[in-house]
Order: C-alpha cells, then structure tokens, then sequence
C-alpha cells in the first residue's frame, strides 16, 4: 500500500514550523502576532485548502496526459468554511477553469478529476488521525 512521510520542525529563530517532503519545503505559521507567529508561512486552513486545489490540478494533468490532451491553462479556486472552536472545516467549494490548446471544451476532464481526485475523495469519507506522544 503506497503512503507518504513528511516533517515538520521548528524554524531557529521563530516559533514557525519548516515542513520537508523529500526535497520540498514549506513554512506552516500563524499570522503575525497571533500566538508567536510571524506571518512567515501559510495557516492550516491555508495548506488544507492547498492540497485541496494543488491536488485537483495534478489530477487534472493525469487525466489530460492520459487522453492524449494538452492543457494551455488551469485555474483553481477553493474556498474553505470553517466554523467552531477549535475551528472546524465544515465545506469546500472549488472553481475551475481549465483551457485545452486545441480548444475544445474542458468540462469532462474536469469531471472526471472530481470523480478521481485522492485529497477530494478522502476527506468526505473521513480519515482517522492518530497523535503520539514521544
């Protein structure tokens, strides 16, 4: 069964958190001022949303190099409704435009990347989060 590991640890200097997957790093903070952060990298809201909409264009490109179909241009929109305390995500909406060089309409590659997409499936069903201690 496929899985994926990342890390997170703090940024020296900053109550920050740097994240690595593989060679790729990005920067989990809170707002500047809000509970020691410094506005020095994206919110959880932020990044949850992120993987959303990063997810769905890769899926969108998977499907397109599968058909055989260039993409010109995407365009993702996604907009997370959190609500509670703690804060919730409750739903999320998403826009997408997507262009094909030959100009033919999109829509179907669009669809199928909502029917297929893994961090959009997986959230509806739930994922169980386990926190240990060390």
């Amino acid at each position: 069964m496929p899985s994926v590991s990342i890390s997170f640890a703090n940024v020296p200097g900053t109550e920050a958190a740097l994240g690595r997957a593989g060679s790729h790093t990005v920067i989990a903070d809170r707002p500047e001022g809000m509970a020691g952060g410094m506005g020095l990298g994206f919110n959880g809201a932020q990044l949850l949303a992120l993987a959303i909409g990063g997810c769905f264009c890769n899926d969108l490109r998977y499907i397109s190099h599968r058909q055989g179909r260039r993409i010109a241009s995407i365009s993702v929109e996604v907009t997370l409704e959190m609500e509670g305390d703690p804060l919730v995500a409750t739903s999320v909406g998403m826009r997408v435009r997507c262009e094909t060089d030959d100009g033919l309409d999109a829509s179907d590659l669009v669809e199928e990347a909502g029917r297929g997409s893994m961090v959009g499936l997986s959230l509806p069903r739930g994922i169980a989060v386990t926190v240990t201690a060390e």
